[in-house]
């Protein structure tokens, strides 16, 4: 079930980094860099980095065979150890000696992990900025594109639809900052051995550690952090954090695609938003997608918080948890940026339902305006006692705002008939929407530059 729904909910590039092959490489990895470096040290001969090397390729492992030994072992790595000696051992009897030297299972998944999450990382990061660029585009295209801001639902006050997509966008520069504390933070080699002071490495277990950690291109931590598992859930909670950011896009985008609302339509073509009995339908299908990996992440990410109460030095339980809950957090969020790009790059806009839609309530979201302005020489209290009444009568008589306006004499004192038409002209009341638009497209033009010419390229 999962793999038929891949293209829909997860995101290709980041799915690839936790494929099967890749969850082993991790670990493989982990065994070439560990001897490498035991070898720099002068642990284990340098001859038996070589063989060991050679033998690290996850194709030539059995992977079904790792896969039913794991439910006894425990975990993959026990296994996996025991296949990749094997392999080293018909080459080299003496290399094979030295695989997996002084290290711990937990050494070599921790640190597999993390180099999956560092290439998930790059993907996600390459997908956001080019979301950032396309979003900008549009902010830039709409900075001037009156509609109805809504509030409980309802109509509020006239806001742009430059602005309301600055909101997302200023959100997606927030994650883009997260993104870089997160990778220096989390891409920390793990490496204690079986109780976290490298004990079997005798008084060589910092130098290992230090050269493990250059030769996989990782940081290394004041300690092994095998029972701390703050790093998992910081990235975890960036990528909810992320993905939730997408999900308030997803629905708004979703809420304006209504058919009465009509403001937004997905793009559309053969088998896309399509109904199985209805010809006429034309769903949002890529709000679902973002909006169904929205739903999932807060749990996802609840589980990993559940299991930072690791046991003592490694935790039961607990700690497996994490082994399917993380990468599928980073699958789902990859899913989600990538369906927002399509999103954003193919939808139709209707300025033009935007503007009609405006005047579906006659006028009265232009109330504020009007009591604004009246308050001045009235007070705020009277001039909103006065225009909610006739807010009353304009709804009551089905008439315009402004032609109930005209009527009342207390109003005409103060505001004159070009004044109160062009309080009630949604295109005067915008307030600061310019200005805010203009700083998050300041922000998005320092962070990503591309977005000052456009869309990134493919």
């Amino acid at each position: 079930m999962t793999e038929l729904l891949d293209s829909l909910l997860r995101g290709a590039a980041v799915s690839a980094r936790f494929s099967r092959d890749a969850t082993l490489q991790g670990m493989l990895d982990f065994e070439v860099a560990l001897a490498a470096a035991e070898a720099e040290v002068g642990l284990i001969p340098a001859a038996a980095v070589a063989p060991i090397t050679a033998a690290a390729r996850a194709g030539d492992l059995d992977w079904m065979a790792l896969r039913d030994a794991a439910a006894c072992a425990g975990n993959l790595a026990i296994p996996l150890v025991k296949q990749l000696t094997a392999r080293v051992k018909t080459h080299d009897a003496d290399a094979a000696r030295f695989v997996h030297w002084g290290a711990t299972s937990q050494d070599a998944i921790d640190t597999g992990l993390i180099l999956q999450v560092r290439g998930a990382l790059d993907d996600l990061g390459a997908d956001l900025d080019a979301l950032i660029a396309a979003l900008a585009e549009q902010v830039r295209q709409h900075r001037a594109t009156v509609m109805i801001g809504r509030t409980w639902l309802q109509h509020a006050l006239p806001i742009t639809f430059g602005l309301k997509l600055a909101g997302t966008l200023d959100a997606l520069l927030r994650a883009r900052a997260d993104l870089a504390a997160v990778r220096e933070q989390v891409l920390c080699v793990q490496f204690g051995g079986a109780a976290g002071t490298l004990a079997s490495l005798g008084t060589q277990g910092p130098a290992v550690a230090a050269a493990l950690a250059r030769h996989l291109g990782l940081s290394e931590g004041a300690t092994p952090w095998h029972g701390q598992r703050d790093r998992i859930v910081r990235v975890g909670s960036w990528a909810a954090t992320l993905t939730g950011s997408l999900g308030k896009f997803a629905r708004d985008t979703a809420l304006l695609t209504q058919t009465e609302v009509g403001e937004i339509a997905e793009a559309s073509g053969a088998g896309r938003g399509g109904s199985s009995t209805m010809p006429h339908k034309r769903n949002p299908v890529g709000c679902a997608a973002i909006l169904a990996a929205a739903a999932r992440t807060p749990q996802l990410v609840a589980t990993l918080f559940s299991a930072m109460q690791q046991d003592h030095e490694r935790g039961l339980g607990t700690w497996h948890a994490e082994w399917e809950t993380l990468p599928e957090l980073l699958m789902l969020c990859g899913g989600a940026l990538a369906t927002a790009r399509t999103l954003v790059d193919d939808w139709t806009v209707d300025t033009a339902r935007m503007r009609a839609n405006l005047d579906v309530t006659h006028g009265l979201i232009m109330a504020e305006a009007v009591t604004m302005a009246l308050g001045e020489s009235m007070g705020r209290l009277e001039a909103h006692r006065r225009v909610e009444a006739r807010c009353r009568d304009a709804l009551v008589q089905q008439r315009h705002l402004l032609d109930v306006l005209r009527e009342d004499t207390e109003i005409t004192r103060v505001l004159s008939a070009e004044a109160l038409e062009r309080l009630t002209d949604p295109q005067h009341y915008l307030g600061a929407a310019d200005t805010f638009v203009s700083q998050v497209l300041a922000l998005a033009d320092a962070a990503v530059p591309s977005t000052q010419h456009g869309r990134t390229s493919q």
